[in-house]
């Protein structure tokens, strides 16, 4: 009688303690919730770039005792026994070890910024190779029947002015807002004929025929040229970082499927 007297008020001691305790956050059905719970899950949201606040914190506990009486319901229903469970859990394990291992692969294998400014030298020595290194600020004038634009090539020779024509009648309304001005870009950011044409006139000509595209007949004007402009390194570090490392992990994920020892084709 004496020892079970003694259990039950140690019990009681520890029931009314574990509430006050720096580690928990409360007690639910005699089973306590740690502090740490709530920790952990307002790291994860801190991580995902949402400021820390008392507010915050105040929601994330609520969360966290919410979860323990909702698994508590589960856990007395025999949730965790169920097959279809520990099939969830399997595959919730693999994806965290496998979300692990890239983590880690990325925190050991950081692209450093000799790598970003190689990369950027090499894409700039591209563009210049390329014939990407003059950018044209060229205007045009966009109809759907050929006779219209010749009529409208006519006008100009005579004495017209392009961007008040290119106002009127160009069915590109974005660029005719502006006089028909496209304003500045590579040969290569339009169709092959409007490009082919536009290189071929030199700064203040005006095409002598309609240009065919696929949308239609082009009058162009080429207003004028300068050599490209390159953003400074600095700009686009980060994200030519970003670039090399998701083709460092690539590379790091192809190399041990191909190290596996397995006879499975894969389908790609």
């Amino acid at each position: 009688m004496k020892k079970t007297l003694l259990a039950a008020c140690a019990a009681a001691i520890v029931a009314v303690a574990l509430p006050v305790s720096a580690q928990n956050i409360t007690i639910v059905n005699g089973k306590a919730v740690p502090k740490a719970r709530a920790d952990l899950l307002l790291d994860q949201i801190a991580k995902s770039g949402q400021p820390k606040s008392p507010e915050l914190e105040s929601r994330v506990k609520d969360e966290v005792v919410l979860r323990e009486i909702f698994m508590q319901e589960a856990e007395r229903r025999g949730i965790p026994a169920s097959a279809d469970y520990k099939a969830q859990m399997e595959l919730a394990r693999q994806s965290i070890l496998i979300r692990e291992l890239f983590t880690g692969y990325a925190k050991t294998n950081p692209v450093t910024d000799a790598e970003a400014k190689a990369e950027y030298e090499k894409f700039k020595a591209e563009a210049q190779t390329q014939g990407k290194s003059t950018e044209y600020r060229a205007r045009h004038i966009l109809v759907d029947k050929e006779d219209e634009a010749k009529a409208l090539i006519a006008q100009i020779k005579g004495g017209a002015k392009f961007d008040e024509l290119a106002s009127k009648n160009s069915k590109d309304t974005g660029s005719a807002a502006n006089g028909g001005d496209l304003g500045w870009s590579a040969p290569d950011a339009y169709v092959k004929e409007f490009s082919e044409a536009m290189l071929a006139l030199k700064p203040g000509q005006t095409t002598d025929a309609p240009v065919k595209s696929q949308f239609g007949f082009h009058i162009i004007r080429l207003e004028e040229t300068r050599a490209a402009q390159f953003p400074a390194f600095d700009d686009v570090k980060d994200q030519i970082k970003q670039r090399l490392s998701q083709e460092k992990l690539a590379k790091y994920q192809e190399d041990l499927k191909k190290k596996a020892k397995t006879d499975y084709k894969f389908s790609n």
